[in-house]
């Protein structure tokens, strides 16, 4: 059996794990209000720290994981996802929840994309968005499946014991796929090898390209929304006029809608490039959100899951082929975390703001407004972005000098 494709699987692994947990994070929600009363805002400051650690740690993993491998860093930050989970059971006070779930959940979500995208990357060098397809494909399985595990686990042994269950099982499975995608398999054949993992910019040589900066301006102004609307859409599905488990299905609309997103951008990237990927993710982000201001019908909901969830998973999928498709392999994973600390600076406060918003004026009109019009500035960027074609001719002329 070719050791790329469990090497693979230890990436689905690692995507499912750590993003079905910070999904069943919000299953506890209801529960910790009654417990303790805290508010959600409390609930969601936990959730928007944790996303910015996550940027904040992903350069230094993307570094890590350029120097040393995969290995070592994955079961450090698997090791750091599982013992959140753990520790839950001893909550009590507010700051205990955002120090643990904010700093060690943060770790591994530092490491659930940067490290796992990039590898997979350096072993598929001419299928690299499709893999990165197949490995997202793995963070939408966790979030329909692990939820539901937890509220089977809260109703059985209550949430203390569901969260020590989750952080074991997490632990588990993390390390398992630590080790898998610390493989070595050998060298793609020949006629599948466009370059050598050592091709590429520098980190210091990719800070001084406009590109870098473009892609950074991407990311800073859509990730917002990739993170705000699956926290506040059930509450705005309830308020429109859905039942509970209605709301939900729009959630589950969303994670499914995303599935088809995540392959089918990873197949067209290897076939049209970064840029026109971005063009048309973000053009159909934006009527999404657009769309939320003038649905009446709740029904209708259900149409935006769908639309909404391909972008989702598309958006997603893209990043790290087109770091490599305009950067190369060489610092693949510290450019890659990086620019996905671009979207974490201001996309992690989003679901707050949006939190805030709604306090303010009992309706989330104003944060769509918001969200959309970052991601019409986000498609002005792309649409600055050089051609694929410049892209790759720029790349073998720095590399040859």
């Amino acid at each position: 059996m070719d050791k790329r494709y469990l090497i693979v699987l230890g990436a689905v692994l690692v995507q499912g794990v750590t993003i079905g947990c910070v999904f069943a994070y919000g299953v506890f929600f209801s529960v910790l209000e009654s417990e303790f009363g805290w508010s959600r805002t409390i609930l969601s400051v936990a959730t928007s720290i944790a996303f910015l650690n996550m940027g904040i740690f992903a350069i230094a993993a993307g570094r890590l994981s350029d120097r040393f491998g995969p290995r070592g860093v994955l079961t450090f930050t698997g090791l750091s996802t599982g013992l959140a989970y753990v520790l839950m059971y001893f909550l009590s006070a507010p700051w205990q929840l955002i120090v643990i779930y904010g700093l060690l959940v943060g770790l591994g979500l530092a490491t659930h994309d940067v490290v796992t995208l990039s590898t997979v990357a350096r072993w598929f060098p001419r299928r690299r968005g499709t893999m990165s397809g197949i490995v997202k494909v793995g963070t939408a399985c966790g979030q329909m499946s692990i939820p539901i595990i937890a509220v089977a686990l809260i109703a059985s042994i209550g949430w203390r014991g569901a969260f020590v269950t989750l952080g074991i099982g997490a632990t588990v499975i993390l390390v398992l796929a630590a080790y898998l995608m610390g493989m070595r398999p050998s060298q793609p054949p020949a006629n599948q090898a466009e370059s050598s993992p050592q091709d590429g910019l520098t980190f210091k040589q990719a800070k001084q390209s406009r590109s870098f900066f473009i892609l950074g301006g991407i990311q800073f102004f859509y990730f917002g929304s990739l993170i705000t609307i699956p926290t506040h859409i059930v509450p705005h599905s309830i308020d429109s006029g859905l039942s509970t488990a209605g709301a939900a299905t729009v959630l589950s609309t969303i994670a499914a809608s995303s599935i088809a997103g995540r392959l089918l951008v990873g197949a067209l990237i290897d076939r049209i490039g970064g840029k026109r990927c971005f063009n048309i993710c973000l053009l159909l982000l934006f009527v999404s959100l657009a769309s939320l201001l003038v649905i009446k019908n709740p029904v209708h909901l259900y149409a935006f899951g769908v639309l909404y969830g391909f972008t989702h998973g598309g958006l997603f999928t893209m990043v790290s082929p087109t770091v490599a498709e305009y950067f190369g392999m060489r610092s693949h994973g510290v450019i890659f975390g990086a620019i996905v600390f671009t979207g974490t600076i201001f996309g992690s406060m989003m679901p707050i703001v949006t939190g805030i918003i709604f306090d303010r004026w009992q309706s989330y009109d104003a944060a769509f407004v918001l969200l959309a019009s970052m991601v019409f500035v986000s498609l002005m960027f792309s649409l600055c972005l050089a051609s694929s074609a410049k892209a790759q001719s720029d790349l073998r002329v720095a590399t040859q000098n």
